[in-house]
């Protein structure tokens, strides 16, 4: 990939531009891209200079896919990442099932500088590492553009939009004044080794009871490397907040882990280990912040573009970056581009509420020994879980108690 031309200075910022994306991210750089392509003047800071790591699962789902493709990257991306053919779901049981999908894996330090590489290419101004400190607001108290710093230096810059595509830490959030929650959702730990004796085409989930509402996950990368990690999703937060319990701490969780599944331990145990373990905070379910206020929009994970239950979160960060994009294009008054995006927000929503009730099943392990039980052997029910993760299919027609029974009817 040929040296894109980012992480300017501060000082070589415009001081004016028609949109200011904070966040360089999938969601950031997605919304960057196109609204550069479009003709718009953009300028796309980040905290960090790029390229650079991001604590993730890596794993590329159909609806990662769709959005690569949308954007006209997705071949880009294809040739340096690891292909899987199916998700390998471990039940509490024991008993598994293999998934078929379009699936994939790739470090976010590689994905996150293919998106910002192409934003940059489509003429976005690129400038890292590159604070945001609060808003620039007209008398009106509509958002005008930001104030943003470096090494001690301040630069103001005026933007017709504001987009915040800042991740799920809060303080950016709060910030714009656009913060509803400030404790995340939910949380991840995750670490890379390189195993060359082990062999996997599977995104490998793992439920069990000795995690305690969370899960784990291995997933093969480029270069005979692994990405192992846990999550510990809302549900089981809440459940054990419920419960008089706190959660489990993510480092024991992790232990447990791989402890308790023999890929997940033979790989800690022999793997070379590539980094160490590093945690992030998730907000899920299109919840925790105020998504518009005039003169600007909120995407990615700062908007809540996680699914519960899974923690997957990279396919509609970048789908709400576009929709931002695609909505500023089209233009129109604040209010008018307020109603698009919500608009667009609000078609997604129903799937993020199935996929936080399917998060209550962290709570009853055997539910989920009793469905993988089910399926196995049962080509219907994989094709129904295939349509599910390709997004073909509402997850609350199978993840949920009615979903269930009636599974068992037929």
């Amino acid at each position: 990939m040929t040296t894109p031309n980012w992480n300017l200075a501060l000082q070589d910022l415009p001081t004016r531009c028609d949109v200011l994306v904070v966040g360089a991210g999938p969601s950031g750089s997605a919304c960057a891209k196109l609204l550069a392509e479009a003709g718009k003047q953009v300028v796309l800071v980040d905290a960090q200079a790029f390229p650079r790591d991001k604590v993730c699962g890596d794993g590329l789902v159909p609806d990662t896919h769709a959005a690569l493709q949308r954007l006209g990257l997705l071949d880009a991306v294809l040739e340096r990442a690891r292909a899987a053919k199916t998700a390998h779901c471990v039940a509490p049981s024991g008993g598994a099932i293999d998934v078929p999908g379009a699936l994939a894996v790739l470090p976010r330090r590689e994905l996150d500088a293919i998106l910002c590489a192409a934003a940059v290419k489509a003429s976005a101004v690129m400038a890292a590492p590159v604070r945001f400190d609060a808003p620039l607001r007209h008398a009106s108290g509509r958002v005008t553009g930001a104030l943003l710093s470096q090494s001690g230096q301040t630069r103001a810059v005026q933007a017709h939009w504001l987009v915040l595509a800042s991740g799920a830490a809060p303080a950016t959030l709060l910030a714009a004044g656009v913060c509803e929650r400030r404790t995340p959702s939910s949380m991840a730990l995750r670490a890379y080794v390189r195993h060359t004796g082990t062999s996997l085409n599977s995104l490998h989930f793992v439920w069990h009871a000795s995690l305690h509402g969370g899960y784990g996950w291995v997933f093969p990368g480029p270069g005979h490397s692994f990405n192992i990690g846990v999550g510990v999703m809302a549900s089981a937060r809440e459940a054990a907040g419920s419960n008089g319990k706190r959660p489990q701490n993510l480092r024991s969780l992790f232990e447990t882990f791989v402890e308790v599944d023999p890929l997940a331990r033979q790989l800690w145990r022999d793997g070379e280990h590539l980094s160490e373990l590093k945690g992030a905070p998730l907000r899920c379910d299109l919840d925790g912040s105020l998504w518009t206020t005039p003169g600007l929009l909120v995407v990615g994970d700062a908007a809540g573009a996680t699914y519960s239950f899974t923690g997957e979160g990279i396919g509609k960060a970048m789908e709400t970056g576009i929709a931002a994009a695609e909505c500023l294009i089209a233009g129109g008054d604040d209010p008018a581009i307020a109603a698009a995006y919500t608009t667009r927000l609000h078609a997604l929503k129903p799937r993020f509420d199935m996929y936080r009730k399917a998060a209550s099943f962290n709570r009853h392990p055997w539910l989920l020994s009793l469905l993988v039980w089910r399926a196995k052997g049962s080509p219907r029910m994989i094709a129904r879980f295939a349509d599910i993760l390709g997004e073909r299919r509402m997850p609350g027609t199978l993840l949920s108690w009615r979903g269930v029974r009636a599974l068992f009817r037929g």
